[in-house]
């Protein structure tokens, strides 16, 4: 996924040099409403690698963000970039290791995502909300050379480097703010999903939905109101 305004930073923070006979990997590729493949492969990559938890258009690999290390393994990529996926992955801490851990040495991040105003708009799932100042604190093992607002619908933006000698920070502390619970939450708890399993059902169009009574309908979504208190 890939609004307008991403693709406008990714192109105006890399050049043919730093694409150039490299390697790049696209974390949550399929192109549902725009990519950066395009800007990219024309800057003559040695490879592109699209992937995502399943196939789809920009798909070469199906591989969770999570598993990133496992499958590639460590310091794999020249340039790792992930456009509107990090809002949507429950155990974010873990992407963002494994994202920052598959660079190669000197290698470069490019991340957008949403920040505190921005809809919910599941893919199934919308789960956290970053804010400049979560990225400057989350990203700051890396060498930051650009971190943005989005100027259109709220955002941020980063490319970063990774040093030579990465020391990854520990983020077992650090809180978000959480669609689900609308609050600042470390990780989400058990309780918190089923509450988000709960919303999405009863807000989505399959035919189990259908099938319920209006008035069970609203006695749900009136019980997820009152639990999320």
């Amino acid at each position: 996924m890939c609004h307008a305004t991403c693709i406008d930073f990714v192109k105006s923070h890399l050049n043919q040099k730093d694409v150039n006979g490299k390697s790049v990997l696209d974390v949550g590729a399929c192109d549902v409403n725009g990519t950066v493949r395009p800007v990219i492969s024309d800057m003559n990559p040695s490879c592109y690698i699209g992937v995502d938890i399943e196939m789809g258009k920009g798909v070469d690999i199906i591989c969770s963000a999570e598993e990133l290390i496992k499958r590639f393994g460590k310091d794999a990529f020249d340039i790792v970039i992930s456009t509107e996926m990090l809002e949507h992955v429950r155990d974010w801490k873990k992407v963002v290791s494994n994202l920052k851990n598959v660079i190669k040495p000197n290698g470069l991040l490019i991340i957008t995502t949403r920040s505190k105003g921005y809809k919910y708009h599941g893919c199934p799932y919308d789960y956290w909300r970053f804010e400049i100042d979560d990225f400057r604190d989350i990203f700051c093992d890396l060498e930051i050379e650009s971190l943005e607002s989005d100027l259109l619908l709220p955002g941020v933006f980063l490319k970063a480097k990774k040093s030579g000698e990465f020391n990854e920070k520990k983020l077992k502390s650090k809180s978000l703010y959480s669609m689900i619970t609308n609050s600042n939450k470390t990780k989400l708890s058990l309780f918190d999903i089923l509450l988000l399993r709960v919303r999405y059902y009863i807000n989505s169009n399959s035919v189990l939905v259908k099938i319920i009574p209006s008035n069970v309908k609203i006695f749900l979504k009136n019980l997820y109101f009152y639990l999320r208190k």
